[in-house]
């Protein structure tokens, strides 16, 4: 894709870091939001206003007012905000989010500037939100999924579902379902309508990344949508008499903890947060309590809704040779790795061995059918050997059965400490999108 002219580049730039710099408010305000970097493929880096420009992206990183993130060459991203509205970036795309607040009616306001690239926006209408691209300016304040991508002659909109507003240089147009608008850059942004939307190479991948949070977002009783769907894939929900519904991840297995792997990030006005590195480690990091139980290991307790911690909470008895999270001295702004550190931005093996002790580490969104069953047999066995398809689709079309990666895989037969079962089956996965394991 080209890249948008260099002098818009840098007047959008300098722009959005001079208002950035102005208007960015202390975390600890409580009109300031952050989301969450709730996906990472391939190379992705962020700029945070620390000072050291862009260093590599991993995922559970949070999103602050004035970050800027891209993508390289095969990258891709995913943004979810709280009520579980996604952003996801394709291959050589730039974003920055200008404004991340809350207005004093409670309602959430975004505003996100794509610079360079192609982005996807499905937006579940509870917030307003605002995409500027080019020199056009899209306002949400209702549920609508589209795409916009941007070079140096024209840029496109096209929308899949709802209705979509665009103001523009040469004018205000609304861009129904199923209709693509493209602005003429060179002739101050004329635009045309069409009354299609042209198959795009990733549109399948942002098809599926829906269907994944749809399916596994539901019953949702938290006020936050935001990491919810990745609770149900990787774990699942128990009622452990005297404290409640627990949740857990599978796979944890004996002397695994939750603040064992993942690393600590510098934020301006806030300081360090952990972030995790588990796919799964964006909620219970952010609310609610850890604790460990004998019989059953670690457990998340959800609540602490209205209060966003940067360092995990954990209560009651820990187990001998604990590590409690503590955040690094101050004095330095650069990431400091816990354990394993904050995961690769690598695509997943075709191949994998999924462990006691893993906690879902590794394993991609919707790449494997029913992990209840799966961590079922690593109990059993200590670890199971997987195929798991790629998360999601990376072009339009579908690998058939028979397509490699997707062959019965074996057990590897070896013994390893394990933790029991936990919780309720999980749904199935995507169908496209389930990949193999020895039953």
């Amino acid at each position: 894709m080209s890249k948008a002219p260099v002098s818009r580049l840098r007047l959008v730039a300098l722009t959005v870091a001079t208002c950035s710099l102005l208007a960015l408010p202390a975390l600890a305000d409580s009109q300031a939001r952050i989301v969450r970097l709730s996906d990472v493929q391939g190379s992705v880096q962020i700029d945070k206003n620390t000072g050291l420009g862009f260093e590599n992206a991993f995922v559970n990183l949070p999103i602050t007012q004035g970050t800027q993130l891209k993508t390289l060459d095969r990258g891709r991203a995913e943004i979810e905000f709280e009520d579980g509205s996604t952003l996801r970036l394709t291959p050589n795309s730039t974003v920055q989010f200008s404004t991340l607040s809350m207005a004093d009616s409670g309602k959430h306001l975004s505003v996100v500037n794509l610079v360079e690239g192609m982005a996807y926006v499905n937006w579940l209408g509870k917030d307003e939100f605002t995409l500027n691209f080019t020199r056009e300016k899209v306002s949400l304040d209702h549920a609508a999924h589209f795409r916009v991508d941007t070079s140096t002659q024209t840029a496109n909109l096209a929308v899949f579902k709802g209705d979509v507003a665009v103001a523009s240089p040469s004018g205000e147009v609304t861009v129904a379902k199923k209709k693509t608008a493209t602005f003429d850059a060179t002739d101050n942004d004329k635009f045309t309508l069409a009354n299609n939307v042209p198959d795009a190479p990733l549109d399948a991948w942002d098809k599926e990344a829906n269907s994944y949070h749809d399916q596994y977002a539901k019953n949702n009783n938290s006020p936050y949508g935001y990491g919810y769907s990745d609770l149900n894939y990787y774990g699942a929900y128990t009622n452990v008499p005297g404290y409640g519904m627990m949740w857990q991840p599978y796979f944890t297995g004996v002397g695994w903890d939750p603040f064992m792997d993942g690393a600590w990030s510098w934020y301006p006005g806030a300081g360090y947060m952990f972030v995790s590195a588990y796919p799964w480690g964006w909620m219970p990091y952010r609310y609610g309590n850890w604790m460990f139980l004998p019989g059953f290991g670690w457990m998340w307790q959800p609540g602490g809704w209205n209060s966003w911690v940067t360092v995990p909470r954990y209560s009651g008895t820990t187990p001998a040779h604990f590590h409690a999270p503590v955040a690094p001295v101050a004095g330095t702004v650069k990431t400091v790795a816990v354990g394993r550190g904050g995961p690769s931005s690598t695509m997943p093996p075709s191949r994998m061995l999924v462990s006691a002790g893993s906690a879902g580490m590794g394993i991609p969104r919707g790449s494997l059918s029913n992990l209840n069953h799966l961590n079922r047999q690593v109990v059993k066995d200590g670890s199971v050997a997987v195929h798991p398809a790629p998360q999601f689709s990376t072009t339009s079309g579908r690998p058939s059965s028979g397509a490699p990666g997707y062959g019965p895989p074996q057990s590897t037969g070896r013994s390893a400490p394990s933790a029991p079962s936990m919780g309720h089956s999980a749904p199935a996965a995507h169908p496209s999108s389930s990949g193999t394991v020895h039953h």
